[in-house]
């Protein structure tokens, strides 16, 4: 593994997407730390949803692999080390939030959520994931399950129905990509200024 970098802006510095993998297999020990780390990512009412499936096994990656159409994703998820696909369970969430602490805060009624928590916690789990295997000095790409080849997914990995798929993450050694700037949109699309994005007290005077 190589030498991890020293603080979390330095980390931030490093995060982009890989694609172009050597094959090296990665110790358990490190896939199991960078999973775990969705165990302390927020979650609304301590709901706890967040769920990972690390997929090493080299059939099982290779299938993986097998299922995609284009060249240029069979060889992205051919050299991987592991997939650490971030799952969430809704169910969770309504649960927790009929929990008699819960409901005397909202009148005996399940709040109205205002935007589906349960995604929100799956990202930030997922941050977690990338900046982790950063930290083991690995890279990682960021990936979603075409609605259509989530049946398959589901079949190969054994994914039950109440758990959704939120996003996957490529895990594994970087290796040279002579054709990353081809291949990124980070080259073809402007970053946003900090006015764009960051805003103070108010969002428009």
């Amino acid at each position: 593994m190589g030498v991890a970098p020293r603080s979390f802006y330095e980390l931030l510095r490093q995060r982009r997407a890989v694609r172009l993998y050597t094959g090296e297999r990665v110790p358990r020990e490190a896939l199991g730390r960078i999973a775990r780390t969705i165990r302390r990512a927020p979650t609304a009412g301590y709901s706890q949803g967040q769920r990972a499936l690390v997929v090493d096994d080299p059939e099982l990656l290779q299938a993986i692999a097998d299922t995609q159409d284009d060249e240029v994703s069979r060889r992205w998820f051919g050299g991987v080390a592991a997939h650490i696909l971030v799952l969430t369970r809704e169910r969770d969430y309504h649960d927790r939030y009929n929990q008699p602490d819960k409901l005397a805060a909202t009148g005996g009624v399940e709040v109205v959520w205002p935007v589906p928590f349960w995604h929100v916690d799956a990202g930030a789990s997922l941050m977690l994931v990338l900046l982790a295997a950063l930290e083991e000095g690995l890279a990682a790409g960021v990936y979603g399950v075409p609605v259509e080849e989530d049946a398959r997914w589901r079949e190969l990995l054994g994914i039950p129905d109440d758990l959704t798929i939120v996003a996957g993450a490529t895990i594994g050694v970087p290796a040279p990509d002579p054709d990353r700037e081809r291949r990124s949109s980070v080259f073809s699309q402007r970053r946003r200024a900090d006015d764009e994005m960051v805003r103070w007290n108010r969002w428009s005077s």
